[in-house]
């Protein structure tokens, strides 16, 4: 059996991690491919870490904390997935190019770059259809989410194969990405 090839995308909060692998996902409907999302990976609350926000001192579960995600358990699911039939295995999530190990297993990364403004616009729209009010979505977000954002998501930027324009979704990009692929399996 050949191993799969894998994909790892990563970005910041609300930067179109999962939208733009889903368009992957469809542009290589004649694959067969395996998305993995990280969310999926959270441990328990109670096994999460807390952090106290570094200007208001108010204390939060830290979900944007390396700490907070079962890396082991991805990890051993990703390994596992490889022994099976599928031609594509994509990983994305918050952390996917910042683990080093995980990283290192990845044949193509990417990194969803979009601007901070947009980025909290989004998580608000987004959070607000899951019933959270304005308030406690922005006060995590200027208190904690930002500056976990500066320590582990933005430094991985910079060992992505491709940084792709979160605010813009683009065909040609989708095009390019997609034929790398097909080619890199055949």
């Amino acid at each position: 059996m050949k191993k799969p090839y894998l994909v790892g995308i990563a970005g910041g909060t609300a930067s179109g991690k999962s939208t733009f692998c889903d368009k992957l996902v469809n542009t290589l409907e004649q694959l067969k491919v395996k998305p993995v999302h990280m969310d999926g990976y959270f441990k328990p609350k109670n096994e999460r870490p807390y952090t106290e926000a570094f200007v208001t001192g108010k204390k939060y579960v830290d979900d944007n904390h390396p700490l907070t995600m079962d890396l082991d358990k991805l990890k051993i699911d990703v390994a596992a997935l490889s022994h099976e039939d599928w031609d594509v295995i994509i990983i994305e999530g918050l952390l996917t190019l910042w683990d080093k190990a995980l990283y290192e297993t990845l044949d193509l990364k990417l990194f969803i770059d979009c601007k901070p403004d947009e980025r909290i616009v989004r998580r608000i729209r987004r959070n607000m259809q899951k019933g959270l009010n304005f308030d406690d979505i922005t006060n995590v977000y200027l208190d904690m989410v930002r500056y976990r954002h500066e320590e582990y998501v933005e430094p991985s930027k910079w060992r992505a194969d491709l940084i792709i324009n979160g605010s813009q979704s683009s065909e040609i990009s989708m095009t390019i990405i997609s034929e790398h692929i097909k080619r890199s399996i055949q």
